[in-house]
């Protein structure tokens, strides 16, 4: 239907749901201003180039305008003009000659083009409150467009994952399959590319149970770096908080994002959302009027309260929302529930959570963010996940959510980092990261799932270059290399960057092996970084935000040592599925389960004595043994029952030198399932385990130097218990 035809009839509508409604008959368009004193409805063509109509609201209920067009059908390009005050000293910044896009809008068309008529005040003046812009900024934007909902979802189910059981695996859309030779080429670096068979099947074979990717929600590229040629990678940096971007779609339709979320979900694997709700692609006061500014800065925005024409910015992005406003956290919890309900996603992880609980601008563990989540029955019910930070004061709050949020854990990733780089004085903290970092969240009573365990991520160098790198190398992304974190804990094994030393290259091989062995094996969920298990690099980039390109982009070619690592990595991942050991509901109490006479967990010298006070503040040592039992593990059968599993015992050495360790001798032979000097892995999945694995006879065991090793035993009943049994 033409766009001409559109405007024989306008009728009242309603002020709910917000945004642009498709019911079958007709669009009811409903768009929040407070402060508003006029707002106009602009149609466009179906490309979105030529404004046909204006239409006026003139129906406003509690501060909601909108209208209803019996006549208008999906596809309808819309924006929308709202006129009021433009007094940027009150926080206000109204400029009708603006097109706005809906911050509801649940699909887009066209892409922004950068110009200075997208800017409310004229650029180049000195104070932006001093001047007025009366271009029109709409040749040069994207528009709203009316989507048609339908989509044939089937018997979709949530794989619905348990805590303990999840392997996160933390990837980027594009990049995961841009080089990809079995993704067809016109599907590479989409959504229908990821959901792609032999995508899925590696997935599915790597033994990852939960993928989170990096933001989908449709963002823009900065202005200073569409000017130097780049374009914002990551995606930090959205435009509208309901429509999946556009420029990962392969079809240029929204349903391609469903079809790849239940193409993941036939083969159990979960989809989780990093989100950014914290700030917006507007900027600082000197940013451009694209939605939430000119709709209604001053309910969307935390301004400053003594000096409103400025922002309050906790975020490092120009601006903060303001959640403390309750259609400001409407619009978020709305969008929340859209992603689940009518996207299917899983679960979230928040980018810089702690801004969105700040109320009077100090982080309320239960501000209303929280407790509008705690209480939402669509939204208690899947995974969130906090970065549990942001930039203002008193920002930093790892252990301090409230239950039902777990949170990425960085003092794992820092502790983890010290102790494989030979930092010295690390056992301490080494030892509570591998136990599920009860010193953040037991107090509270939260688990050690509370803790998302990371050694890597988007943000950071890779595996690879965290063991071939001292210093970050980010010169390409034009900031004289002073972006990125200069604190990385990471050792270049000896030399800067690549090289052809073969000593060099296998002791970075085994660091990336004690890294991830670590990391799958620790109390907590694991989250693995795309493309670490194969090796990846950036060159040394520890911040590819803006490097749309092979630097950043997975490598799939095939060598020796990628296929090694991977197998590597699908082993660890297949033991921690096989063992409840590994994945606790609750802490260890360091006494022995009932039915055993060991502790839960016992920690060893490599002398093979219980590490005293004394050791564990020597600063100068650098090996230890963790001897767990395997009886006595609560709550981890499918009914909540008390298994009973293998004990382990874990040898670790970021030594310089070999070492000799002696194995607990009480309780039957030990069993070498890996060791990352030798090569040692445990069995392929289809391998049973009566495949012997050769017992280990001698009393010591020769650990090399920066290596690890994994034993098992069957696990043995207490003495009382065993004679008891005996005597039945």
């Amino acid at each position: 239907m033409k766009t001409n035809d559109l405007i024989s009839a306008v009728w009242p509508g309603r002020p709910y749901p917000r945004g642009a409604h498709w019911d079958g008959e007709g669009v009811n368009f409903a768009l929040f201003s407070q402060h508003a004193t006029k707002v106009e409805l602009c149609i466009f063509d179906e490309k979105g180039r030529h404004e046909r109509h204006r239409i006026t609201l003139r129906e406003r209920t509690d501060d909601v305008w909108h209208c209803y067009l019996p006549e208008a059908r999906p596809g309808l390009a819309y924006g929308y003009r709202v006129h009021g005050p433009y007094k940027p000293e009150e926080g206000h910044r109204f400029n009708p000659h603006k097109l706005l896009i809906d911050p509801y809008a649940k699909d887009l068309v066209g892409q922004l083009r950068w110009g200075d008529a997208l800017y409310g005040y004229t650029v180049g003046s000195k104070r932006e409150d001093l001047s007025f812009d009366r271009r029109d900024s709409a040749p040069l934007m994207p528009k709203g467009r009316v989507l048609e909902p339908a989509f044939t979802w089937g018997d979709d189910r949530r794989p619905q994952v348990s805590w303990q059981d999840m392997v996160i695996y933390e990837m980027h859309v594009r990049g995961f399959t841009m080089t990809h030779p079995d993704v067809p080429p016109q599907l590479r670096g989409t959504y229908a590319g990821l959901g792609c068979a032999p995508v899925v099947d590696y997935l599915r074979r790597l033994g990852v149970t939960t993928v989170e990717l990096l933001p989908v929600h449709s963002f823009i590229n900065d202005r200073n770096l569409a000017e130097q040629g780049l374009q914002n990678y990551w995606g930090y940096n959205t435009l509208c908080y309901f429509a999946p971007e556009m420029r990962y779609s392969a079809s240029q339709k929204v349903k391609e994002f469903k079809t790849m979320v239940k193409t993941l979900h036939s083969a159990g694997i979960e989809v989780i959302l990093d989100v950014v709700y914290n700030h917006s692609c507007e900027g600082n006061q000197m940013g451009p009027t694209l939605s939430m500014r000119g709709v209604d800065n001053a309910s969307y925005y935390i301004t400053s309260a003594d000096r409103r024409r400025y922002y309050d910015d906790f975020t490092g992005c120009g601006n903060t929302v303001n959640l403390e406003h309750p259609r400001a956290l409407q619009l978020v919890m709305d969008s929340l529930r859209y992603w689940v309900e009518e996207m299917h996603v899983d679960g979230f992880r928040f980018d810089l959570a702690a801004a969105l609980a700040r109320e009077s601008g100090k982080v309320e563990n239960l501000g209303g963010f929280f407790d509008a989540i705690r209480q939402d029955p669509t939204l208690n019910g899947v995974k969130l996940i906090a970065e549990p930070w942001d930039l203002g004061h008193g920002g930093y709050r790892v252990g301090n959510f409230p239950y039902g949020f777990a949170e990425w854990n960085d003092r794992y990733r820092d502790g983890v980092r010290a102790y494989w780089k030979g930092d010295g004085g690390t056992l301490g903290e080494f030892a509570q990261r591998l136990t599920g970092s009860q010193d953040l969240y037991g107090w509270s009573g939260r688990h050690p799932n509370s803790s998302i365990n990371f050694v890597t991520a988007h943000d950071g160098f890779t595996l690879n270059d965290l063991v071939s790198y001292n210093e970050k190398h980010n010169e390409a992304n034009g900031e004289d290399n002073r972006d990125g974190n200069n604190h990385n804990l990471s050792w270049n094994c000896g030399v800067e960057g690549p090289t052809d030393d073969p000593a060099i290259l296998a002791l970075r091989a085994r660091q990336m092996r004690n890294l991830l062995a670590t990391l799958l094996l620790s109390q907590g969920v694991p989250m693995l970084l795309a493309g670490d298990e194969r090796g990846h690099t950036q060159g040394g980039n520890n911040n590819v935000y803006c490097q749309d390109n092979e630097r950043a982009w997975l490598s799939w070619s095939d060598d020796a040592e990628r296929e090694a690592l991977t197998t590597f990595v699908q082993r660890v991942i297949a033991l921690r599925r096989a063992h409840p050991t590994f994945r606790r509901r609750g802490f260890f109490v360091g006494r022995p389960p009932e039915g055993s006479d060991i502790k839960d967990v016992c920690w060893l010298r490599p002398d093979g004595q219980e590490m005293t006070p004394e050791d564990w503040n020597n600063g100068e040592a650098r090996a230890l043994a963790m001897l767990v039992s395997g009886l006595g593990i609560t709550d981890c059968g499918p009914r909540g029952e008390v298994v009973r599993d293998d004990d382990f015992l874990l040898l670790f050495s970021a030594h310089h030198d070999d070492l000799d360790f002696t194995l607990p001798s009480a309780g039957g032979p030990w069993h070498l399932l890996i060791d990352t000097a030798t090569g040692a892995l445990p069995p392929d999945e289809g391998e049973t385990r009566a495949v012997a694995l050769p017992a280990w006879t001698e009393p010591v065991y020769r650990l090399q130097s920066r290596s690890f090793v994994l034993m098992s035993r069957a696990a043995r009943a207490a003495a009382a218990g065993a004679s008891a049994e005996a005597a039945a």
